[in-house]
């Protein structure tokens, strides 16, 4: 397939990139240094400054949406939220965009989304049928990010949501900032640890988007986490036991409030979330547990 691929330069999406260079696609890729980015790969890819720069005649079979600011690296002021807007709804709105004066439209679009939809809903498990009353700022953003791209809808591509727990692999993502405190004997549970954490190691979340981009009769939101989601308090001495080193000290909410404000919320807050749907389709996990999760992913 030709894929249209945004955000390939990510933690994501260089596995996913990867992987589907070595399954024969041919890629292009929206990147703001299009001439640093075939360097990244093995095989060759095409890269484009700006969606303008594609042209009516242009057929892409798949477009494959991941860009986004990265979430926990500022503090949400105004003018940080409406980036985080900018780079997830208005990058998709892009594309919109250009599959309404494309030729021949694509196939699917897979569009990112993030489990913040559900908002912080205690013990309750969550499937893609729940519901929510939600108010915050994460799932604002997630909603209209997911209301921009079912719009491709009415132009006959077929959508699936890629709603994406916190995702483990080596070299980076949110375990990267883990590990230095961890492996000091430092890390510790954070509030009062009750609050959930779903999960999914790297190699299932690319694993079940590619599932998502070949399958026909797979459409709407997926929740890309793994069976098992843990509490921040069991992630934290699974952790620590992989690296074999203590955490006993809690990190109490309060001076988590106080350095981050608003976004304090994506620590002391969680969600239950289960990979109802792609289990249904027939998905078999990788790694289906923590433990064997982070024991791939430390090495």
């Amino acid at each position: 397939m030709d894929i249209l691929l945004t955000g390939g330069t990510g933690f994501i999406g260089r596995s996913l990139c990867t992987q589907l260079l070595q399954q024969g696609h041919n890629l292009t890729l929206l990147s703001r240094s299009p001439a640093k980015t075939p360097a990244l790969f093995d095989r060759p890819v095409q890269t484009v400054a700006a969606l303008r720069d594609l042209t009516p005649d242009r057929h892409f079979h798949a477009v494959v949406n991941l860009a986004g600011e990265p979430i926990m690296d500022a503090r949400w002021t105004a003018k940080r939220k409406q980036a985080l807007l900018d780079s997830r709804v208005g990058i998709t709105r892009q594309l919109l965009d250009f599959m309404a004066r494309a030729e021949r439209k694509p196939a699917v679009l897979l569009s990112g989304s993030a489990i913040g939809w559900y908002g912080d809903q205690g013990d309750k498990p969550l499937n893609e049928t729940a519901t929510t009353d939600a108010a915050d700022f994460g799932h604002s953003l997630c909603r209209q990010w997911e209301q921009a791209a079912l719009e491709a809808e009415a132009l006959g591509v077929r959508v699936c949501l890629l709603r994406t727990g916190l995702v483990i692999g080596k070299n980076g993502g949110f375990l990267a900032r883990m590990l230095p405190a961890f492996r000091l004997g430092l890390g510790a549970r954070l509030g009062h640890g009750r609050q959930w954490m779903s999960w999914i190691h790297l190699d299932d979340h690319v694993a079940m988007t590619c599932k998502l981009l070949d399958d026909a009769a797979l459409s709407g939101p997926f929740n890309l986490t793994a069976p098992h989601p843990v509490t921040n308090a069991e992630f934290t001495q699974t952790l620590a036991a992989a690296l074999h080193r203590p955490a006993l000290l809690p990190l109490p909410a309060w001076p988590l409030k106080l350095a981050m404000g608003e976004m304090a919320e994506l620590l002391l807050g969680g969600q239950r979330v289960l990979p109802e749907r792609l289990l249904q389709a027939g998905y078999r996990f990788k790694f289906p547990t923590l433990d064997l999760a982070l024991s791939e992913a430390i090495g």
